[in-house]
């Protein structure tokens, strides 16, 4: 049976241009590239070309990026970074929507008498931008704010942040991993010092990705080791994987203008007709300042796992928020932040589209929900309680 797979803010499928790009290195092209000889030195010169093609889609130099083994790695490197390089300051400011790889990593540093900041959201998921520009001190190490959150999609007005953070003296980082490949980046024209990227979230493979730090940035490697990436992340590369990554980044950069009409459209049509047709229905998130392939929405009276579980009888594939909390019981920290109401909280489910996404597959969850909804509600004695029947 056909999957529908509207889970992509977890993973995405790898590209069969991807796949074709990455398949002489898994095979015939086995070398080293650290080693002299020219059996080995062809995948450097690879390496280098993907490089370059990272950098090209946020508008960098090629120098400016490193490879990493995923968008975890490269939050906690930058984030570990500023603070050695700046070991005076003992304060890091986040926010409370982060992912886990920059929350639990904060809560971690707590524990070696550092202190964290986290700053709120409205009601939208949306920052206070006064409220961040006097939390940030002489004390404050590193700002590390989203680019864009991976539940709602809410797009954080990035540039203004790192202006500020820049203004008052302390190093900037974004996790971009939600962002790249979906929104247009010129990292020239934002003074960002870090930005992580995961190769897995643009339909590269799993266990790849890559920092971004801007030329002059102060440094301090987090994986120490050999000489690779310039003494800057050592071990020995993951060549397959880093050239597959290469050419996800240049085609995310050739279907940018389909993310943001096509799949935004479908994402439109989706959010529309569930919400017409599923009462007590809300759109969690800003409506207008999100990603283009995002929507997270809210069914009242029903928890999203029962949802979840209805779906996946169809073979339909969404989630209920971030996969890295896919196994707490503990409602999203993000709509928590938020403040959703607990009617609505648990019933959250997340729809993130791709350029794989098809018009027949929304037509069969706006077919499947209303009647998956209706059933379950009836089954609940909070929805039985809201229809006046119990």
């Amino acid at each position: 049976m056909r999957v529908t797979y509207l889970d992509n803010n977890a993973t995405t499928r790898v590209s069969d241009e991807v796949i074709e790009e990455m398949t002489p290195y898994l095979g015939e092209l086995y070398g080293n590239p650290s080693s002299m000889h020219t059996f080995g030195g062809q995948l450097h010169r690879k390496i280098e070309e993907a490089r370059g093609r990272v950098a090209e889609l946020i508008n960098a130099e090629p120098d400016e990026i490193i490879f990493t083994s995923c968008g975890t790695e490269s939050d906690n490197t930058a984030i570990m970074s500023a603070l050695e390089s700046y070991p005076q300051k003992r304060q890091i400011v986040t926010t409370r929507v982060e992912h886990p790889a920059v929350l639990n990593f904060c809560k971690t540093m707590e524990q070696k008498d550092y202190s964290t900041k986290l700053l709120p959201v409205d009601r939208l998921g949306k920052l206070n931008i006064d409220e961040l520009r006097e939390t940030i001190t002489n004390n404050t190490a590193v700002v590390s704010v989203m680019y864009a959150n991976n539940e709602t999609g809410v797009i954080f007005p990035v540039p203004e942040i790192a202006e500020i953070t820049k203004f008052r003296g302390s190093v900037f980082h974004t996790d971009a991993v939600q962002a790249a490949g979906k929104l247009p980046i010129d990292i020239k024209k934002m003074p960002i010092d870090m930005l992580s990227i995961s190769g897995h979230k643009l339909h590269a493979p799993k266990g790849v990705g890559a920092l971004y730090i801007r030329r002059g940035t102060r440094f301090s490697p987090y994986i120490i080791g050999g000489h690779q990436e310039h003494g800057r992340r050592a071990g020995t590369e993951n060549v397959a994987s880093i050239i597959g990554l290469g050419k996800a980044c240049e085609l995310a950069g050739k279907n940018m203008h389909e993310e943001n009409t096509r799949i935004k459209a479908l994402r439109d049509r989706l959010e529309q007709g569930l919400l017409k047709s599923c009462p007590d229905a809300r759109l969690n998130g800003d409506s207008e300042n999100r990603l283009p392939n995002t929507l997270n929405i809210s069914f009242e009276y029903v928890e999203g796992e029962a949802i979840l579980l209805r779906l996946n009888e169809d073979n339909i594939c969404a989630s209920s928020g971030s996969a890295c909390t896919s196994g707490s019981l503990e409602p999203s920290h993000v709509l928590r932040a938020m403040g959703i109401p607990f009617t609505a909280i648990h019933g959250s489910v997340r729809f993130s589209l791709s350029r794989y996404t098809a018009d027949d597959e929304i037509s069969l969850v706006l077919k499947r929900m209303p009647e998956i909804i209706k059933e379950l509600r009836t089954l609940s004695p909070y929805g039985r309680k809201a229809a006046g029947t119990l």
